[in-house]
């Protein structure tokens, strides 16, 4: 290791001159590039023994099947080869190859060698349609087990959104849609529910750019209840226009389900709003409420608008505009007062920095191969990789760090440089010294060390 270099000041008081000098640097260094017990990844270890407290592998290697002709790596260790690249910020499949060459981080996570990029990507290409849906399972089974921890759950509140992931390639399915950052390109337009108390991304489903905004909405809103316990008594869901059609809110009401679903802006609609009876609710709204029963459906339901005076000045408003007044409008079934249901789906708001984590932090954006089918596998592993982040986050982490992004849980934790080292032949891993990080260490151990295994 190099000295630091210590700057040092002279001060001569009789004559007022300064004197500057630096100390010596060491002479006659050698580099020797032979520790082997060095790693960037010190702090995934923690994370590691959180899975290996769950028996992650043990549930894997139970719950799915996948017949291949190498047999090098275990089912098991495959779908942790590519979890592990991306909570640590190797968002390509390429760039997880530095991994074969951390022979201590493969020590620590238990992992015999890594596997090479090539094998990763035919992995994903060469697995059977089935597997996809036993990884489907093997999530919503996961899900099941977190819900109720650190503590029981007995209300669930869904946020439904979609999101555009731009494609660079020739990539199958792929087409021209609705694209604010690079109109005219290829994307892809996956369907996202996540649970807006615990942030677990509920379910997923990647579909074609050009397809429309609630279509998958109905069989996404079918596989997102069966995640639900049975012992959860009050499930409540917040979408936008997109998700504001009838079969989906047919599907909503039969599974007791109570929404808030931005309402779609028909011509038919607009013509009733000025017409409405508006009570002010602060200085610059006034809301009102009515049974409304668009064409096309089996029945009326309720509408809550609220709407806002625009004075001649100012700027053209992004919210629908009719006259002089800005409008907003939600259907709904919840008894909520009309500022109750603006407040509440207000609050789904908090989906957006998700999203938004899940395309950068999780690599929603990094497309791995050309296949649809292969896609639709990374991005289950994805969200499977995501869900044990944010379980790890919520059993074993302090209450202060459990909103924190992957980002920057990666800076404080996961990218902590560590030496392994064995005094007496037991092994050490050495972390920078700090009282803050010891005592977080004992927190997180603690706790890990009071979790059950996952349930078969």
């Amino acid at each position: 290791a190099c000295s630091k270099h210590i700057l040092t000041f002279h001060v001569n008081l009789t004559f007022g001159e300064v004197n500057v000098g630096i100390s010596r640097s060491p002479k006659n260094l050698r580099i020797a590039c032979d520790h082997r017990g060095l790693t960037h990844f010190g702090g995934v270890y923690f994370f590691h023994e959180f899975l290996q407290v769950l028996q992650i592998r043990r549930f894997l290697t139970q719950n799915l099947d996948y017949p291949r002709r190498n047999q090098r790596y275990s089912l098991a260790q495959m779908i942790l080869a590519l979890i592990y690249p991306l909570v640590l910020g190797l968002d390509r499949l390429e760039t997880a190859s530095f991994l074969r060459s951390n022979g201590t981080f493969q020590y620590l996570t238990g992992l015999q060698s890594f596997p090479d990029p090539q094998t990763l990507r035919r992995f994903l290409l060469q697995a059977p349609d089935s597997f996809l849906r036993q990884m489907h399972r093997v999530n919503d089974r996961l899900l099941q087990n977190f819900i109720h921890l650190p503590s029981h759950r007995s209300r669930l509140i869904l946020d439904l959104d979609s999101s555009v992931v731009s494609v660079f390639g020739r990539q199958e399915n792929a087409e021209v849609g609705y694209n604010p950052r690079y109109r005219g390109k290829r994307s892809y337009n996956p369907l996202l529910c996540i649970e807006a108390n615990s942030s677990y991304l509920w379910d997923t489903e990647l579909r074609p750019g050009n397809a429309g905004t609630w279509d998958g909405g109905v069989e996404l809103m079918a596989t997102c209840f069966v995640n639900v316990p049975r012992d959860v008594r009050e499930l409540r869901v917040r979408a936008d226009a997109g998700f504001g059609f009838h079969p989906v809110l047919e599907i909503l009401e039969a599974r007791s389900a109570q929404y808030a679903v931005v309402a779609r802006l028909t011509q038919a609609f607009k013509r009733l709003l000025p017409g409405l009876r508006y009570e002010s609710v602060n200085r610059q709204w006034e809301m009102a409420e009515y049974e409304y029963h668009p064409h096309g459906w089996s029945k009326a339901r309720r509408f809550v608008v609220a709407r806002r005076f625009v004075p001649g000045e100012d700027p053209p408003s992004t919210l629908f505009t009719l006259g002089r007044y800005s409008y907003r409008a939600w259907v709904t079934n919840m008894n909520l007062t009309p500022v109750g249901i603006w407040h509440f789906y207000d609050r789904r708001a908090g989906m957006e920095p998700r999203i938004c984590e899940l395309r950068e932090d999780f690599a929603l954006r990094k497309i791995p191969t050309a296949s649809f089918a292969a896609n639709a596998l990374y991005l289950e592993v994805i969200r499977l990789a995501y869900n044990l982040v944010t379980a790890f986050q919520r059993t074993c982490l302090q209450e202060s760090w459990q909103s924190l992004t992957l980002g920057k849980l990666r800076y404080k934790l996961f990218l902590l440089p560590g030496e392994l080292t064995r005094p007496q032949n037991r092994p050490v891993l050495r972390l920078n010294e700090s009282p803050m990080l010891r005592n977080l260490v004992e927190e997180m151990l603690n706790k890990i060390s009071g979790l059950e295994s996952l349930q078969t």
